[in-house]
């Protein structure tokens, strides 16, 4: 599902990996990833004010002043999933690389929008947050994301998350 946004509007956001499969376990895959948001942060206007990445699914509070979010954010799902996909398959180390190419597949299969491969589920599931106390709720529920999923006991633990003191993408404060 396609959900439109508008520049100038704060966001909070979703992206999944198809199927739930846990890619973002791996460190080259991670690092993949904050390359391509750095890259929408400095080229294409992407404002980032909270995330986290999780092992499947990726949360941000996040807006663009000259083009629709949905526009950035399907940009950036087309390009890392194709870098994601030939990193996967060229890694001779990923010990579940033919189910994972296997399943990027089936789910491309039946998909006339893709060529080969699926990565992402289609859409971008985005909820505009139009006051102070949503955008607070929006943040907690990206911060606490990693507890909720007992990986850590407190937010600022995950490193993966913006709630990290060393995070690893640069985030803008929340007036």
């Amino acid at each position: 599902m396609q959900y439109k946004t508008e520049a100038g509007k704060l966001y909070f956001v979703t992206l999944t990996v198809v199927g739930w499969i846990d890619v973002f376990t791996r460190k080259e895959h991670v690092e993949l990833l904050y390359a391509n948001l750095r890259y929408c942060q400095q080229k294409k206007g992407l404002e980032i004010y909270a995330y986290v990445i999780m092992s499947n699914h990726i949360h941000l509070v996040c807006r663009t002043m000259d083009k629709p979010l949905n526009e950035v954010l399907r940009d950036f799902k087309s390009f890392t999933a194709k870098r994601l996909f030939e990193q996967i398959k060229d890694n001779p180390q990923e010990s579940r690389k033919e189910w994972m190419i296997h399943m990027f597949r089936f789910f491309g299969k039946g998909n006339g929008q893709n060529k080969e491969i699926q990565f992402w589920v289609h859409g971008t599931y985005a909820i505009e947050l139009y006051s102070p106390e949503v955008i607070l709720q929006k943040v907690n529920y990206i911060h606490l994301n990693p507890v909720r999923a007992e990986i850590v006991v407190e937010p600022e633990h995950y490193l993966h998350s913006s709630a990290h003191p060393d995070r690893q993408l640069s985030v803008l404060p929340l007036d």
